[in-house]
């Protein structure tokens, strides 16, 4: 099928190489424009557009996907799909409506389970068995389009969402080839999605990562894992450092909550149920390091007091 592609790196990197790779090549690569980066605010081609470049296709970066002239352009290319994957812009009927098969999305969750920014966090986050990838029709709705195609991924018990980030880039290349395949074949089926058992995943804020002792610590070793590596689960050690935690898993122990309960071999601290051991931590600026060689040079002591970094007003 003649398709154009809309997305923005990581996520989309993966989805486009497996179009690229099939037999629905791009007619061009739609992604946002480049932005400074680095100290010397240099203007770099994203991944995602030097991997366009390299395999001859067209890249595309309008300030405005709306605008006449973009839309124009677009039209001039006679796409019969439009295929979307993270491209971080919300997009209206003009676009929607520009191809005869519209426009299809690649969402990272199995739809209609977590509708919205943060899908893959979420499902860690509440302790999903599953998730997946879904191939659903775009509509103006938030992510309540028909779904063409889903495909599974189990959650391991130490998946962060970095990992499952990856992973479902990946299935979702697969899942999409697959849709597009059903659809030139006339064999696409699009089923309705169930309203009554949607959820939805809010946008994650840097603020979020900050731990909550009070909570059990299963809750608070997902959110570990689910916040890795953005933001990071943080808190303050009993000099009123700050440390991210890269790591942890839940252990036997009982205390107030927030309490160091080991601090050699083990750096161990109480929740408001059940108590957590911070695998890896790190200080801010410095690198990741495994909680034991932490605490050879930070002089705790089982019974002082952690805490949770300060929320910054809105």
């Amino acid at each position: 099928m003649r398709t154009v592609f809309l997305g923005s790196p990581p996520f989309a990197t993966p989805v486009f190489e497996s179009l690229v790779r099939s037999g629905h090549r791009p007619l061009a690569l739609v992604t946002l424009p480049d932005k400074p980066k680095g100290r010397n605010r240099e203007v770099e081609p994203s991944e995602l557009a030097k991997a366009a470049q390299a395999h001859g296709i067209a890249v595309l970066q309008p300030a405005d996907p709306h605008a006449p002239e973009f839309l124009e352009a677009l039209r001039a290319l006679a796409p019969d799909v439009l295929v979307v994957a993270s491209y971080g812009v919300i997009l209206k009927p003009a676009l929607l409506e520009l191809a005869p098969h519209g426009a299809l999305n690649v969402h990272g969750s199995l739809l209609p389970r977590w509708r919205g920014a943060s899908p893959i966090q979420a499902a860690v986050l509440a302790g999903d068995a599953v998730t997946g990838v879904s191939i659903q029709r775009i509509v103006l709705a938030l992510d309540e389009g028909d779904v063409l195609l889903a495909k599974e991924r189990a959650i391991g018990p130490q998946d962060t969402s970095g990992e499952l980030f990856d992973a479902l880039a990946l299935l979702g290349g697969e899942a999409l080839v697959e849709a597009l395949d059903l659809l030139e074949q006339g064999r696409a089926v699009f089923t309705p999605q169930d309203g009554s058992r949607a959820t939805y995943a809010r946008k994650i804020r840097k603020e979020r990562g900050a731990i909550d002792w009070s909570k059990d610590a299963s809750e608070i070793e997902r959110a570990v894992r689910a916040y890795n590596p953005w933001p990071l689960a943080r808190m303050l050690d009993p000099k009123g450092r700050e440390l991210n935690v890269h790591a942890a898993r839940v252990v036997e122990g009982a205390g107030e909550p927030g309490h160091v309960l080991e601090a050699s071999a083990r750096f161990v601290v109480a929740c408001g149920r059940g108590a957590l051991e911070l695998v890896t931590v790190q200080v801010a600026g410095k690198r990741a390091l495994p909680a034991a060689e932490y605490l050879r040079g930070a002089r705790i002591e089982p019974g002082q007091q952690v805490g949770t970094p300060p929320i910054p007003p809105k």
